[in-house]
């Protein structure tokens, strides 16, 4: 797998950072090789979107189960994962610090995240449609020391057609813009944050001036009495295509706009400056007195030529047009269906070119160089291919996959191309074009793969030399299926023109060979016999004793002939849809058959009894295979799942999910070790065995625990779910305009139960300690010494602690991203024994800021059950005095060392003006100038 069209792609210069299904890709588009791979072992959710943060080497990934992904490039591993979103994530955007990421979904909500606390700020509701697009914009006075309160402003897009301005700081929406027809798919904020563009399914890309005055006053009433709008009409620029405007980007440095509508092609336009716009209006009226003098004018008009110029003085001063503002540069054509496109982030290459990438549609990666304006000749510019990735990967559906005899050799057919891949190295040795791959297989000898087309030829070709020996005009319709005789001396085709035709092998010796070396003997194909059918022929295949040969009709019965006289023997038939795949086993005494029902039957093949029908997918099923020597078998099949049974019990081994789409095709290595599937997600996977056991049973049940486990987080993650704050059961937040971040998963209900057993653990300890403790003083001094202590709990024993640190450790161990949700799992009853060990932590100064969050949180989340419960008032009276001395002993010492610091600074700032003044003729307003003008690069000695 290349790259997944179902997702943009990043760019940085030299590494193209891409989707492929689950994993990110990371490919160095100059040498065409992979450098590394960005996987999460056991998650299986697509990859939706990227985006690169401002912050050095630090990626967003957005899936689509609704979780977002930091990365940082250098380990490749998961930084922090954001869960909270509940359908997929569809946009993702930073702001300029790269401290706050905001996402969006196809559950037409958007959710703020603090990256540095690592934890969901709020989430905004407005939007009745998937969103597209999001802006931050942050007006230039704008300053702030912490997250949570920065000032900014979010812009978004949504296919609801609207646009809608969100005020950070209050959290709500100040401005929703209703002016387009049909849904927005890509909006963009140019550099400067004064002119943002939107592009809808209508191939219209209209233009919109954003008021920065408007934002810094605040929002005002005009003289109408109507609020000030920030974000005005400026109108539409007109594109060259009539396809939807897919992407919108301006360039980071560049005065470029690039705009991607859906076809083959990219359109980037020009950004002129003032100076360059009014240049432009006085070519024009030039020309136009120019023509004017050329129709022959009388001589009165030709008086009035100074009023002309008065009124081009008039002309300048008028406001920009936005046709004006933008002019067509050119037309980047690309040589597919364009996904997405990124510019270099850094603007320009080290050698000041501006190269942009081109993800395509087809799993292919383009960088294209735009020629700079600066070096335009008369010549019109145009873009050029700098480098391509597209070798590795199908562009098209994988439909058929083989294995060689040794299992080193894997044969994969595309549309357009056949792949031979090394099973061990899972790297592609070589790629051959063919035609529509339908059926394959490796000839004797691992030196030839015949291919079985859509058109109904068989191709056969050389691996050695790479190319197609032979084609064998075969078949009037599809060939649908082939299979290499036991004997290895033939093979049988069948094809959707009703005939099954035999095929014996012909060695002659080739006619190329490379000097110093004999010609390698090369296989061809003679026919050797016919068998015409009622219908069309879908699957063929010997039994491996040789006896039999079975054919699969399209009217869902399947028919077993002797294969050396072609003699009728059997007629299978129940399937109520066609049969798409068969195999019989290696004993020769079951067939087994796999139909567009979604049922798989298993027969006896000396009688033609049906011994078991099983339901096996949810669609249909594609394709089955027996593995060698036993009478296990594979299921592939349109529910994108791949399945093991037992074909003597008629029991689901296990289920594995992996792939995006459907699964075309299936291969069972000889020696039972893995098995390859190809699907419609253009990606070939090898699923290999382990030596670990399987037991049925805890297959089972750990299905019904993921089952029920899904069951009780979807119950909790409903809309109309009530919150912990909510009276009479109806949620706190529903139909509000912002709300609370939360979403239960299984990593937060297990940490919900953690927390349990850890207060459970400590309260019992507690209690046993206390009820020691009254025992003892009760009794005389010479009897209590008697008296054993309780006996500890062993885990408590074991870590060497008492309650309230053992329950710290466990509450530090959560992830600060799912420790709200765990939280929210805890009754009131744990939540009051959670705040008396939260007052003793203070006590001891214990993870301030962890107490602080935590006590908030319970605060906010059971407001009314802490007010009414009386119980709680002396803890809470408590827990506030000690809070605040440990804060504000903290606050103390940050400030001490805030101080400490400044100090340094300006030990470090007069020290290095000192050196400075040491040079003869240097004062200090001049050595302050020169540091103001950036030469400030001297290397100096610090003392220390």
């Amino acid at each position: 797998m290349l790259k997944d069209p179902g997702a943009n792609s990043v760019f940085d210069g030299k590494f193209a950072y891409v989707p492929a299904l689950e994993d990110v890709l990371v490919w160095d588009v100059k040498k065409g090789q992979m450098m590394a791979m960005w996987h999460e072992t056991g998650h299986r959710a697509e990859v939706t979107c990227i985006l690169k943060s401002p912050r050095k080497d630090v990626f967003a990934v957005g899936y689509a189960d609704g979780s977002v992904r930091l990365w940082d490039l250098k380990t490749g591993t998961v930084i922090v994962t954001f869960n909270g979103h509940k359908k997929s994530v569809t946009v993702l955007a930073f702001d300029e610090q790269g401290a706050r990421l905001a996402s969006a979904s196809q559950d037409t909500e958007i959710i703020l995240w603090d990256v540095e606390a690592e934890t969901g700020l709020f989430r905004l509701r407005g939007h009745r449609g998937a969103l597209t697009a999001l802006r931050f914009v942050v007006p230039p006075t704008a300053t702030s020391t912490t997250t949570t309160t920065a000032p900014g402003y979010l812009i978004s897009g949504a296919r609801d057609t609207f646009i809608k301005l969100w005020d950070l700081t209050t959290q709500h929406c100040i401005q929703t813009i209703v002016a387009h027809q049909s849904e927005i798919w890509s909006l963009d904020v140019d550099p400067t944050n004064d002119i943002m563009l939107t592009g809808t399914n209508d191939a219209e890309l209209k233009a919109w001036s954003i008021d920065m005055d408007a934002l810094v006053d605040g929002l005002r009433e005009t003289d109408s009495g109507e609020l000030s709008k920030v974000i005005q009409p400026l109108g539409i620029l007109p594109l060259s295509t009539q396809h939807r405007v897919a992407q919108i980007s301006f360039h980071p440095t560049e005065s470029l706009l690039a705009v991607q509508s859906h076809d083959r092609s990219v359109e980037i336009f020009h950004i002129r400056t003032e100076e360059e716009v009014k240049k432009k209006r006085t070519r024009r009226a030039q020309r136009e007195r120019e023509k004017k003098r050329g129709k022959g004018l009388h001589k009165e008009q030709e008086v009035d030529t100074p009023q002309v110029g008065d009124a081009e003085e008039r002309q300048d001063d008028s406001p920009m047009t936005i046709t004006e503002l933008f002019t067509p540069y050119l037309i980047v054509r690309a040589g597919g269906k364009i996904r997405s496109f990124d510019f270099l982030h850094s603007g320009i290459t080290a050698n000041g070119a501006l190269h942009m990438l081109l993800a395509m549609s087809n799993n292919a990666l383009e960088v294209i160089n735009v020629p700079r304006r600066s070096k335009m000749t008369g010549a019109a510019p145009e873009a050029t291919r700098v480098f391509s990735v597209d070798i590795p990967g199908h562009r098209t559906d994988v439909r058929t996959v083989c294995l060689s005899s040794n299992d080193e050799l894997l044969a994969s057919g595309s549309n357009g191309s056949l792949k031979i891949w090394n099973v061990r190295t899972t790297a592609c040795i070589r790629t051959l074009d063919c035609e529509y791959a339908i059926c394959s297989t490796f000839l004797p000898g691992d030196r030839h793969v015949a291919i079985g087309t859509k058109s109904g030829d068989i191709l056969i070709y050389d691996l050695a030399t790479s190319s197609m020996i032979d084609r064998v005009e075969a078949h009037t319709g599809t060939v649908w299926s082939m299979q290499v005789r036991n004997n290895k001396l033939g093979m049988v085709t069948g094809s959707a023109d009703k005939e099954v035709k035999f095929w014996d092998f012909e060695y002659t010796v080739g006619a190329v060979g490379i000097e110093g070396e004999e010609a390698k003997p090369v296989i061809l194909l003679v026919l050797a016999k016919t068998l015409k059918m009622t219908d069309d022929v879908l699957s063929v295949r010997f039994s491996p004793d040789g006896k039999f040969v079975a054919v699969a009709l399209l009217d869902s019965t399947v028919k077993v002939f002797y294969q050396d006289t072609l003699k009728f023997f059997l007629s299978l038939y129940g399937h109520k849809l066609p049969v798409l795949a068969m195999d019989i086993s290696c004993d020769s005494k079951l067939i087994i058959t796999c139909s567009a029902d979604k049922n798989v039957k298993i027969w006896g093949l000396d009688f033609g009894d049906c011994h078991k029908s099983i339901f096996a997918h949810e669609e249909s099923i594609m394709q089955v295979l027996f593995e060698k020597d036993s009478h296990y078998f594979w299921t592939v099949g349109k529910d994108k799942m791949l399945k093991y049974w037992d074909g003597d019990r008629f029991e689901n081994i296990q289920k594995l999910d992996g792939h995006h789409g459907e699964i075309w095709a299936l291969a069972v290595s000889n020696e039972g070790k893995f098995v390859v599937t190809g699907s419609h997600d253009k990606s070939i996977r090898i699923w290999e065995k382990t030596d670990e056991p399987l037991i049925l049973e805890e297959e089972r049940e750990r299905e019904l625990e993921e089952l029920y486990e899904k069951g009780i987080a979807d119950s909790m993650n409903r809309s109309d779910a009530p919150f912990n704050n909510g009276e009479d059961g109806v949620a706190a937040d529903v139909g509000a305009e912002a709300g609370i971040v939360n979403k239960q998963t299984t990593e937060t209900l297990m940490a919900g139960e953690r927390i349990m057993e850890a207060l459970d653990i400590a309260d019992a300890d507690r209690q046993a300690q206390r009820e020691y403790e009254e025992l003892v003083a009760k009794l005389p001094p010479t009897e209590a010494a008697t008296v054993p202590p309780p006996t500890r709990n062993g885990v408590l024993t074991a870590y060497g602690i008492d309650g309230a640190a053992y329950v710290l450790m466990v509450v530090q161990k959560i992830h600060s991203t799912a420790l709200q949700d765990a939280l929210l799992v805890l009754p009131f009853s744990k939540v009051v024994s959670l705040m008396r060990y939260l007052d003793e932590w203070a006590i001891k100064e214990l993870n301030t800021t962890l107490i602080s969050r935590i006590m908030f949180f319970l605060l906010k989340t059971h407001h009314h059950q802490i007010v009414a419960n009386r119980i709680m008032r002396s803890v809470l009276v408590d827990l506030r005095t000690h809070l605040r001395d440990a804060l504000r002993r903290q606050k103390e010492e940050i400030g001490y060392n805030l101080a400490a610091l400044q100090y340094i600074r300006q030990q470090h700032e007069s020290q290095r003006i000192s050196n400075f003044l040491e040079q003869e003729n240097m004062n200090e307003d001049r050595v302050r100038a020169k540091l103001a003008d950036g030469k400030k690069r001297k290397r100096i000695g610090v003392r220390a």
